[in-house]
């Protein structure tokens, strides 16, 4: 069977990583910048009460593929056609931040694909650059002789205050054959390509699929502003608010988040 599924992934393009636990109808988890499906596992268990629930590493991130292309029309075309592969015909989409981005792609491009659309914390516009100190970090790491993780914490100090935020990070450092602690996902490519990361999505339609926002409420993901463009490309849209909590809701409030997914998803 893996057989098979790998030759049938090899045809159509990349051969995305993910986990898949549960039984009815369909999920597919997308998880953010610097991630992989380990993010999202928060979601994924509760989730796989009621639902079969795929959870992906995209391109360039977890044990996923490397490729120097990385933008969300790529993202999304590996979504579905992984989808094709495991013959799931139609899904409900769970996305949060860039794989919010990359949930929204698909629903706009294959809206015969999506049940469902769920967006954590962010919105379908460009964003300015706010992760400049993060790459700096990460990068430092990559220079630095590094021996076990502790290191690469003390390396991340000067540009990261947040512990929560490092040790996020931190997940994605391992050892590779060589000895030596790498970042599992693709530094490079998704350093250059950052400006393409931070634009908005590819929007030619709109959206009629039932669509909820959840926003962190200390978050400054989804402002006000951003309401004209969310209405204009998602037409049955609703909105959440997580208090207590900011960009990285799941974490921070786990048990409000899954409510207020599996309401969305089990209302008829």
């Amino acid at each position: 069977m893996l057989g098979k599924l790998c030759a049938k992934l090899k045809e159509t393009s990349m051969q995305l990583n993910y986990k898949q636990i549960g039984q009815g109808p369909n999920v597919i988890l997308i998880h953010g910048l610097f991630g992989s499906l380990e993010n999202l596992n928060v979601i994924a268990k509760p989730l796989s009460e009621h639902f079969c629930v795929t959870n992906v590493d995209l391109r360039n991130h977890g044990l996923s593929p490397h490729s120097d292309e990385m933008d969300y029309t790529a993202m999304a075309n590996d979504v579905v056609d992984l989808m094709t592969a495991l013959n799931i015909q139609k899904a409900h989409l769970v996305g949060h931040s860039m794989g919010g981005k990359v949930a929204m792609q698909i629903a706009l491009s294959h809206t015969d694909l999506v049940d469902k659309l769920v967006v954590l914390d962010i919105a379908p516009v460009s964003y300015p650059a706010r992760h400049t100190q993060i790459l700096e970090a990460l990068n430092a790491v990559k220079n630095a002789d590094i021996s076990d993780r502790k290191q690469a914490d003390l390396v991340m100090q000067p540009y990261i205050e947040e512990l929560g935020v490092r040790q996020f990070l931190l997940k994605s450092l391992y050892k590779n054959n060589d000895g030596h602690f790498v970042w599992r996902f693709n530094l490079p490519v998704l350093d250059d390509k950052y400006s393409t990361i931070i634009a908005n999505i590819n929007a030619n339609n709109s959206c009629l699929c039932e669509t909820l926002f959840i926003k962190g409420n200390d978050s400054d993901y989804i402002l006000t502003e951003h309401r004209e463009a969310i209405n204009a490309l998602f037409k049955n849209v609703s909105a959440k608010i997580i208090h207590g909590a900011g960009h990285w809701l799941h974490a921070q409030k786990p048990q409000a988040v899954n409510k207020a997914i599996n309401d969305f998803l089990t209302a008829v």
